[in-house]
């Protein structure tokens, strides 16, 4: 039958048999569910393919971003570094000073309540950390807990005296220019003479901990090996 056309199975008019069939499947593939069940499906895959460094750190990397913004010279994010610890916490209360950080993370927020309660929990896990008994011997004195916060202070500043040398938290040259050791000998003075009141020794004792921020911060800069070593979990 040339020149006559076929009648569609579907519209039953003189047309090319396909033509009907194609239409109603271009409707269905652009039709509002076709769609949706299209998107549904890229972003499933999608979501099998994402990278893992998409998908929110771990732990550790969550404890180094909280340490960087609580350290930081000019001041960082608190905010950010105390959801970040309450989640290491949270996982794993014995994850490196996590709690001491913690807890001077709501030293800065002035959380003093929360911060006694954090810091009692990391020493705790190790009654030597020196850091700790600072930053408790700060709470308390902001507390007006003035007797327990002059021994905190002394005790605090009796340990990091002892550890404060070559090597401290896997530094090769810790303090090697000295500011920490004047430092700890201001706030050692300021811990001595009570008469002068409790604001002279915070101050001091907030001067060290900013120093000693500072030393590591330093160190951490200059010394690629170092911060390998602070990767690794040397040091506390």
């Amino acid at each position: 039958m040339a020149g006559s056309a076929w009648r569609c199975f579907t519209c039953h008019e003189p047309c090319d048999i396909f033509c009907c069939k194609m239409e109603t499947i271009r409707n269905r593939l652009v039709s509002p569910r076709a769609s949706f069940l299209v998107l549904a499906i890229s972003l499933m895959l999608a979501a099998c393919s994402r990278p893992a460094f998409l998908g929110g750190i771990g732990t550790s990397g969550k404890y180094l971003e909280a340490k960087e913004e609580i350290t930081r010279k000019r001041g960082g994010n608190i905010d950010k570094a105390i959801v970040n610890l309450e989640t290491v916490v949270r996982d794993d209360p014995t994850y490196r000073d996590s709690l001491t950080l913690l807890g001077r993370a709501y030293y800065t927020r002035e959380r003093y309540g929360d911060a006694k309660l954090i810091l009692q929990r990391a020493l705790a896990v190790d009654k030597d950390d020196e850091i700790a008994w600072l930053v408790l011997s700060l709470v308390q004195l902001r507390l007006g807990e003035n007797g327990g916060g002059l021994q905190s202070a002394k005790g605090g500043l009796t340990l990091f005296s002892k550890v404060s040398t070559e090597g401290y938290r896997g530094y090769r040259y810790w303090d090697r220019g000295g500011k920490v050791k004047i430092a700890l000998r201001r706030a050692v003075v300021a811990a001595s003479k009570e008469a002068d009141g409790n604001e002279n020794l915070i101050r001091s004792v907030e001067n060290l901990l900013a120093t000693i921020d500072e030393e590591e911060w330093n160190l951490r800069s200059e010394k690629p090996r170092d911060l390998q070593h602070e990767l690794q979990g040397v040091g506390h």
